[in-house]
């Protein structure tokens, strides 16, 4: 056999593969291939091969070619546990793009939160910084499709949370409430109002959220408010929620001392039959009742809770709690801030008595004076005299001993019947609401829900569910992956390891041991949830061209260390989601 190459006139040569034989003594040939659209070193390969010439193995690195990876186990991981727990069939039972792109928004914003211009960009087939867009179908999606499904899914919003909440709320259940809020960037938005800043960012614009969650903690509706809004006006809407949209004739709404305060429960929920509470009472209102004699600092002795009743409080369960631990942080800080506000006093004080340029006159010296008491915040504590040319001041010791002895003094109120939850219950289900604080700070850290970049009222509210929805999705994988995390995942015992519900949570054994060896039950390194998630980042799609370009370009899925394939194992997911059935 041997390679003939035909002149074809005007046009490339033919290149036919043929054989010589003989037939009545005479020589022949006859074609057995036409090798026309061979690449031209497959043709001179073949040739060395006729000939008996040893043809040099193609290096294997040389084999193919590797056009692209795109970042994949972190979005296997999200995506997966999203569509696992059923968040995509409460979004729509129906498939859509819409839907499909609501679910990129909620899955990117756990593993990669930012606006919806850079998820454009990520989801670009130029950029692609991750597998979402293919995992999805939604790899050509513009901004203006990410608003478009924005719009769809705040219409949806009622519907979403009452499947979320018929999954999570039960006749009977507790429920915990808590709000935050959330700075601007820019000054359009209608709802955006100056108000108290609760994340600490003063003088810019905001709104107001409030969030309703299980007793631990899984996020599960979202209200957005007026920037301007108190803590107890966002309950009315809360409670009409519960009822109406939730359907739950019998509900216990736990809130904190600032949110379900006296006055929200004559107006909001004494006239609500079914709908019974858990918060706590404000100082002044635990001075009274130390006053009155109704509550016996001797009775901490022996005990640290106590139940009581009161007639100002008719209807009602009074927890008494004495904390140990609360009462020794509040007396450090106190005296901490007292030291603080006499030493920028006593400089005061000495500027009033140089020989020099003294600090003279009533209101100048009293302006240097507001300003260490706003900042410290302890003006109570001390009284001051204040002169055209002196200043003095003292500690108010009778003052801060009466603040002293109710140091870790805390009463929890109730309108739940004993017979339905102990008082013991009640202290827990009260203490529950440090979960819902856990929630606010996955939000705010982990979801990046602030700065707000939105103008429209519609946009900012769909923007909260997105990122609500985020945190529903987060706090199931925290659960989930717990044992490799630093979290910790063996919660009945660090229970059982309480001498009272009172006292301080104490963690598990196993989540000291983590502590302690940096290293999980498995031998693993553990992790945050962030950091694991960028350890699953590495899991990669990688499109893969061989040599031989006539055969086509193909996508194969990194296979996955021991450890991320612990943590696939742990949610139930495949790490090769969206390019192979599992």
């Amino acid at each position: 056999m041997y390679v003939a190459r035909i002149p074809n006139r005007g046009s490339p040569p033919a290149i036919l593969l043929r054989e010589g034989y003989r037939e009545g003594g005479k020589v022949k040939s006859r074609t057995l291939a036409n090798l026309t659209r061979w690449a031209p070193e497959k043709v001179t390969a073949l040739e060395a091969v006729l000939k008996g010439v040893a043809v040099a193995a193609v290096p294997l690195e040389d084999a193919f070619e590797v056009l692209r990876s795109r970042p994949h186990g972190h979005v296997a991981a999200v995506v997966g546990t999203l569509r696992r727990i059923g968040v995509e069939t409460v979004l729509d039972r129906a498939p859509s793009r819409l839907r499909d792109l609501c679910v990129g928004l909620i899955a990117a914003r756990v593993f990669a939160p930012g606006s919806k211009l850079a998820l454009a960009r990520a989801l670009a087939p130029q950029a692609m910084t991750s597998s979402l867009g293919e995992v999805l179908g939604i790899a050509s999606a513009d901004e203006d499709d990410l608003y478009a499904a924005m719009d769809w899914l705040g219409e949806r919003q009622g519907r979403i949370e009452a499947g979320l909440a018929r999954r999570h709320f039960k006749d009977g259940t507790l429920v915990l409430y808590d709000v935050s809020s959330a700075a601007f960037e820019g000054r359009s938005c209608p709802i955006a109002r100056l108000g108290y800043p609760r994340d600490g960012v003063k003088g810019r614009l905001q709104i107001v959220y409030g969030m309703l969650s299980t007793t631990q903690g899984c996020p599960v509706a979202v209200e957005v408010f007026e920037g301007n809004t108190a803590d107890p006006a966002t309950l009315g809407t809360q409670i009409a929620k519960l009822r109406g949209r939730f359907k739950l004739s019998r509900v216990v709404l736990v809130g904190d001392r600032g949110m379900i305060t006296s006055a929200r429960i004559r107006q909001d929920i004494a006239a609500v039959e079914g709908l019974d509470y858990i918060t706590a009472l404000r100082a002044p209102a635990i001075k009274s009742l130390v006053g009155q004699g109704a509550i016996q600092m001797s009775l901490f002795d022996d005990v640290d809770f106590a139940e009581i009743t009161h007639p100002d409080y008719p209807g009602e369960r009074l927890v008494m709690c004495k904390n140990p631990a609360v009462a020794a942080e509040r007396a450090r800080k106190r005296q901490d801030l007292l030291e603080a506000t006499e030493r920028a006093l006593g400089k005061i004080r000495a500027a009033t008595l140089r020989d020099k340029r003294a600090l003279r006159g009533t209101d100048n010296i009293g302006v240097r004076v507001g300003k260490v008491i706003g900042k410290y915040k302890v003006a109570k504590h001390f009284t001051w005299d204040i002169s055209h040319d002196s200043f003095t001041y003292a500690l108010n010791h009778e003052r801060i001993a009466q603040e002293a002895a109710l140091d870790g003094l805390y009463v929890i109120r109730t309108s739940v019947a004993q017979d339905h939850l102990s008082a013991a219950d009640t202290v827990r289900a009260y203490k529950g609401l440090a979960h819902a604080e856990e929630a606010f700070r996955y939000l705010n850290m982990d979801l990046e829900v602030r700065p707000i970049r939105h103008r429209t009222e519609r946009r900012v509210k769909a923007h909260l569910l997105i990122c609500m929805l985020a945190c529903h999705v987060e706090w199931h994988m925290r659960r989930t992956l717990a044992p490799m995390l630093f979290s910790d995942h063996d919660n009945n015992t660090a229970d059982a390891n309480r001498t009272s519900p009172v006292a301080p949570a104490q963690r598990s054994p196993a989540a000291k041991a983590k502590a302690a060896t940096k290293r999980t039950d498995h031998g693993d390194p553990v992790h945050s949830f962030k950091s694991l998630l960028a350890d699953l980042a590495t899991v990669t799609v990688n499109r893969i061209q061989p040599r031989d370009h006539n055969i086509p370009a193909f996508d194969k899925v990194t296979v996955p260390t021991p450890l991320q394939q612990h943590a696939f194992d742990l949610l139930h997911v495949s790490h090769r989601l969206g390019y192979r059935k599992a």
